[in-house]
C-alpha cells in the first residue's frame, strides 16, 4: 500500500501502533460501550487517516448502538456492523492513501463518515476523502464536529425539499436539537419568519438563536393555534401528517427530517395521496451527506451566521454517559465527544 507524507508523524506502516476507541459488540443501553485498544487505521487508496480531535452524536449513533427500531439492523441482524460508533469527526489529516490529491497530512477536515463505516469515536479513523471538507479558520474542532450530519440535514430539509423563500411563515417541529438549531438560523438567514416547537426548557435558547415565537409543545396545540404556514420541517415526527396539513397554507410544503417508523410509513402510504388530494406538498428527507454543503456551511459560520450549539463536552472516556443524556432528549444542540489527547472539554 502506498501512503503518501513525509517520514515520521505523517508516515503510516503496516502493523501499526494500537489507539484508543469507544467499542461496541452487542445492541443495547450506553453501558455496552467500553473503552478499547484497537489497532490504527491504515488509509486505503482514496482515503485519508485522520487524527479526530471531536466528534458528535447524532440520532443515528444512537438507534445503531440500541439496535432500535428495527431497520438499523438490516445490515447486522445479531451483531452490529460497525462496532465503532461516531458519524461526524473533525480532526487533521496525518496521512493519504494513494489517489488522493485533495488533501495533504496537517490539513484540518472534518466530515459525515455515515456513507463510509462510522468509526469516529475513535483517535484514528480512516475515512474517504470525498466525504470531507476542510475545516473552516476560526472554528474550533467541537464546533466542526457539531456541524456535519445535523447541519446537513437542516439545510437540506429547508432548500431541497422544502424550497423555502424569504417572507415565509416556517415552523420547526422539535428545534431544540441538532438539526432543530441549524434549522432555526439557516431559516433566518433564508429570510423566514420562524416559529419553533419544543419542551418549555429549551425555549430561551431557541429565542436567544433567533426564533420569532416559540411553543411549549406541552401547553399548547400547534394545529389548534390559529396560526398557518408555508413550510414545516418536522424534526421529531410526533404527530400524524394530517395534523400538518392542516395548518399548512395552499401550496405549503410538509417536510419529515426524523421520527418513528410507524410515522415514516405512514408518511410513505398516505403522503402522495394527501398531497394530491390538497395540493400542499408532504414528503421525507433522505439523509445525503455533501461536503459542497459543508462547505457552504463552514462559509455562513465564517460571515457570522450560523453558529453551532453546543450542550456539552465529554471525553472519549465518558462516552457512555454522553449516551445516556443524548437518549434522555434534554440536550439544547448538539453533543460532542472530545479526544483526550487535548485539553480537557471546555464545557465540562
Amino acid at each position: 500500500m502506498t501512503i503518501s507524507g513525509t517520514p515520521g508523524d505523517d508516515q503510516v506502516e503496516e502493523g501499526g501502533s494500537k489507539v484508543k476507541a469507544m467499542v461496541y459488540t452487542s445492541y443495547g443501553t450506553p453501558e455496552r460501550l467500553a473503552l478499547r485498544e484497537v489497532e490504527k487505521p491504515i488509509p486505503a487508496p482514496g482515503e485519508v487517516l485522520i487524527r479526530v480531535y471531536a466528534a458528535s452524536l447524532n440520532s443515528w449513533d444512537w438507534d445503531l448502538l440500541r439496535g432500535k427500531p428495527w431497520l438499523t439492523r438490516l445490515e447486522g441482524l445479531r451483531t452490529p456492523k460497525y462496532g465503532i460508533l461516531g458519524a461526524d469527526i473533525a480532526g487533521r489529516v496525518e496521512a493519504t492513501g494513494s489517489g488522493v490529491h485533495a488533501f495533504r497530512p496537517g490539513d484540518e477536515v472534518f466530515g459525515d463518515l455515515s456513507g463510509c463505516g462510522f468509526g469516529g469515536l475513535s483517535e484514528y479513523v480512516r475515512a474517504r476523502a470525498d466525504v470531507l471538507s476542510l475545516k473552516p479558520p476560526g472554528m474550533s474542532f467541537e464546533e466542526a464536529a457539531a456541524v456535519p450530519q445535523a447541519g446537513v440535514l437542516a439545510l437540506q430539509g429547508l432548500r431541497d425539499k422544502g424550497s423555502i423563500k424569504r417572507g415565509q411563515n416556517v415552523m420547526i417541529n422539535g428545534g431544540g436539537g441538532g438539526v432543530g438549531t441549524f434549522a432555526v438560523q439557516l431559516a433566518k438567514t433564508y429570510g423566514a419568519d420562524v416559529t419553533v416547537v419544543d419542551a418549555a426548557g429549551k425555549l430561551d435558547k431557541l429565542v436567544s438563536i433567533g426564533a420569532d415565537r416559540v411553543v411549549d409543545y406541552a401547553a399548547e396545540d400547534i394545529s389548534r393555534m390559529g396560526r398557518t404556514y408555508d413550510l414545516i420541517l418536522d424534526v421529531v415526527g410526533n404527530r400524524s401528517a394530517l395534523d400538518f396539513n392542516r395548518i399548512l397554507r395552499p401550496q405549503g410544503s410538509y417536510v419529515m427530517v426524523g421520527g418513528t417508523v410507524h410515522r415514516l410509513f405512514q408518511l410513505l402510504l398516505f403522503g402522495p395521496l394527501l398531497s394530491t388530494a390538497t395540493r400542499k406538498k408532504s414528503g421525507f428527507l433522505i439523509h445525503r451527506p455533501n461536503p459542497q454543503d459543508l462547505r457552504l456551511l463552514g462559509e455562513l459560520y465564517a460571515n457570522g451566521k450560523l453558529a453551532p450549539v453546543i450542550d456539552r463536552c465529554y471525553p472519549l472516556r465518558e462516552a457512555a454517559e454522553a449516551f445516556e443524556y443524548f437518549g434522555s432528549g434534554r440536550h439544547v444542540g448538539k453533543i460532542v465527544i472530545r479526544m483526550e489527547h487535548l485539553l480537557p472539554c471546555p464545557l465540562r
